[in-house]
């Protein structure tokens, strides 16, 4: 059984640099703003042969009832109520404050295990700090610097005998989107692929499904998981941009394995300014780029907005699959205009992928919620989608037949034959005379016409020409 460690202290004292030390990968954001994480992040931490569920925890704070502070103080508190052991930091440089007292005082009265780290103790510069650290009557402090991984094999022989000797033998089911296993399913010498055509490598289907829920600021992203889930599990309020890294979190739906994944707002370029909402965008940039099925959550009140379009946009590009939840649908007035311009937005500024399904939501009040996760598979099939080498022929002969591509220079361009390379998103190559001719608009009609034909609703659809004869035709002989 895999043990769970919580890694808790006030604002800025390191714990997601500790925490991204712990799980070897920089998944929280970290910056010298203090009180950066917000909601509860959890990941597969390990130190040598020691594993454990790692969690992440927003900085301890004090504030009026359903204050932000008040919220974040109550994540902080179920991450607790989880945690096998605490991991209470303090920043050795700054010494003990009467905000470490407070909260030590609380950790003292628990009864979670709590080992007492003290942070940023590279060299010699904490140890007026460490010595202090005695004071909070948490035990003898290790020295420790998460940003330079010094100190680390004294924190393994502290949690080892906490944490339990089955805890090297764990295995804990995490994506690691940096190293995804990438295939074809066809033979590369026919199709004439090279290495550098990584977008038509074929993603494996590891572990869940990842299922992001992105849009603009204050459109009840969080408040959508948290229906999801059936439980607080975000923090969520009537301030913008409370969400402000990526939050995944593992999730069951009617056998189905999800990982849902909560984002921050996305707004306009030239909205974003400071460091910080810089590597929040990029963040939730790198979650779409990662996820498989794609939620946009725009308002029901101030529907697809520019920058809705914009995210949709990046969304189709990466080649996921989108879904468009139209939330606060309780709150529409006029449903049949709001839809019918929906609908002909969609239909003028994303033509590349017609048929892109669309639900009216309240995450807040749960009203329509069972509409989306039917919608969510089925448009993940879609997105899955094979179609056999000999449908697919019949399709490209009566397509041609239909619509003869143009002649360029006083030669038509043959289009001889067309396999799919792989699906997630479709992707299928086509052999040519000369593919270098073929306009623009023809292929527009090839991926309009597959679509129709083979049922393809709203999935990006991705064709490659490569120049050639049929490539089974020398082995017909």
């Amino acid at each position: 059984m895999t043990r769970t460690l919580a890694i808790i202290g006030r604002p800025n004292v390191g714990k997601s640099t500790l925490f991204n030390r712990l799980v070897g990968r920089r998944l929280a954001l970290v910056d010298d703003t203090p009180g950066v994480t917000r909601d509860r992040r959890e990941g597969a931490g390990k130190i040598d042969d020691l594993n454990f569920r790692l969690i992440d925890t927003a900085g301890l704070e004090t504030g009026p009832d359903d204050s932000l502070q008040d919220r974040m103080w109550r994540q902080t508190e179920a991450a607790l109520g989880e945690a096998d052991v605490a991991l209470m930091l303090i920043d050795a440089r700054a010494g003990i404050t009467t905000a470490d007292e407070h909260f030590a005082d609380i950790l003292r009265r628990g009864d979670t295990p709590v080992v007492l780290v003290a942070n940023k103790c590279e060299g010699r510069q904490g140890q007026g700090g460490m010595l202090e650290a005695y004071s909070l009557g948490l035990g003898d402090p290790l020295a420790l610097s998460a940003e330079h991984g010094e100190g680390l094999d004294d924190l393994y022989d502290a949690l080892e005998p906490l944490l339990g000797a089955d805890a090297g033998d764990g295995e804990i089911d995490e994506l690691d989107w940096e190293s995804r296993e990438a295939a074809l399913d066809i033979d590369d010498d026919i199709i004439g692929l090279d290495d550098d055509d990584a977008e038509l490598a074929e993603e494996r289907q590891v572990g869940p499904v990842q299922l992001a829920i992105v849009g603009r600021p204050n459109v009840g992203k969080s408040t959508l998981v948290n229906r999801l889930l059936g439980e607080e599990r975000l923090i969520t309020g009537p301030e913008a941009g409370l969400t402000r890294d990526s939050i995944s979190v593992d999730w069951e739906w009617q056998g189905e394995r999800i990982r849902l994944i909560d984002t921050a707002g996305l707004r306009r370029k030239a909205r974003v300014r400071n460091h910080l909402e810089k590597m929040s965008t990029s963040d939730t940039t790198r979650t779409i780029r990662y996820a498989q099925v794609v939620v946009l959550v725009i308002d029901g009140q101030a529907p697809l907005e520019k920058q809705d379009l914009t995210i949709a946009n990046l969304v189709v590009e990466q080649g996921r699959t989108l879904i468009i939840a139209v939330n606060k649908w309780d709150a529409v007035e006029d449903r049949k205009k709001v839809m019918q311009d929906l609908n002909d937005r969609l239909e003028k500024s994303l033509p590349q992928v017609r048929g892109i399904p669309i639900v009216q939501i309240s995450a807040l009040t749960g009203s329509k919620m069972e509409t989306l996760m039917p919608a969510v598979f089925k448009a993940y099939d879609v997105w899955n989608s094979r179609v056999s080498t000999g449908r697919l022929n019949r399709w490209l002969h009566d397509a041609t037949a239909r619509h003869q591509p143009p002649a360029v220079h006083s030669r038509r361009v043959k289009l001889r034959y067309a396999t799919q390379a792989k699906a997630r998103p479709p992707t299928f190559v086509i052999f040519s005379s000369r593919p270098e001719s073929l306009p623009d608009s023809y292929s527009k009609y090839l991926v309009n016409d597959l679509r129709e034909t083979f049922k393809l609703p709203g999935t990006p659809i991705r064709i490659f020409l490569r120049k050639g004869d049929n490539p089974y035709s020398d082995r017909k002989k």
